[in-house]
C-alpha cells in the first residue's frame, strides 16, 4: 500500500500521516487525478503489482480520522483490501467502468495545474485568476475547489469547506468511481 497526498509539501502532510505505517507521496502537480479520473478525496485505486486496475477508484477512507463527521468507518474497506491481498478476491464492483475526464473537468485540472505554477513563480494575481478558471469549470470537485482553499489563504475545514460539502451533497455526491454500497 501506498498513500498519495494532493499537496505542496511534507509539512502539510505530516500531521495526517501519524500512525500509518505505509508510504506517503506527495504529488504537488496533481497528476495522479488526471490518470485516474479522480474527483474527489479521499479515493482509493486497487493496483495489481504488474499495474493492471484491479478496482477503479472509489470514495473509501483509508483510516478512521473523518469517521466523527463523515459517518463513514474505514473497516469495511480496509477489510476488503485485506481479502484481497491474502486472496486475491476483488469486490464484485472491481469491473466496474469509471469515465473519463470531461472536457469542462480536463480544462479545471490544466487551470489548476497554471494556478500552481503562477503560485510558485510568486504571481499572486495570475495564481487567483486561473484558480477562479478552474473552481468555475470544475465547481463540485473536491481535487479542484477544496485543493485550492489553503492554497489561496482559505481554511480547508472552515466555512468554504462546508459550503462545498453542502453543494455536493445537494448535488448527489458527485464523483468519478465505484459509487459506496
Amino acid at each position: 500500500m501506498i498513500a498519495v497526498a494532493l499537496d505542496e509539501s511534507t509539512e502539510e502532510v505530516r500531521g495526517y500521516t501519524e500512525g500509518i505505517t505505509y508510504p506517503v507521496l506527495i504529488d504537488r502537480d496533481r497528476v495522479i487525478t488526471e490518470l485516474y479520473a479522480i474527483s474527489n478525496v479521499p479515493t482509493v485505486v486497487w493496483i495489481e503489482a504488474d499495474g493492471t486496475i484491479a478496482r477503479p477508484n472509489a470514495a473509501e477512507p483509508g483510516t478512521d480520522m473523518f469517521v466523527d463527521f463523515t459517518g463513514v468507518s474505514a473497516t469495511p474497506h480496509m477489510d476488503a483490501v485485506r481479502a484481497w491481498v491474502h486472496t486475491g478476491v476483488i469486490p464484485d464492483d472491481g469491473a466496474t467502468s469509471v469515465e473519463d475526464l470531461n472536457p469542462a473537468e480536463v480544462q479545471a485540472r490544466l487551470a489548476f495545474r497554471l494556478a500552481l505554477h503562477h503560485r510558485r513563480a510568486d504571481n499572486p494575481v495570475r495564481a487567483e485568476h486561473w484558480f477562479d478558471k478552474a473552481v468555475k469549470l470544475a465547481p463540485l470537485d473536491f481535487t479542484i475547489r477544496r485543493a485550492a482553499m489553503p492554497l489561496r489563504g482559505d481554511d480547508p475545514f472552515g466555512a468554504s469547506f462546508f459550503e462545498l460539502w453542502e453543494e455536493w451533497q445537494s448535488a448527489g455526491r458527485p464523483f468519478h468511481g465505484v459509487a459506496r454500497g
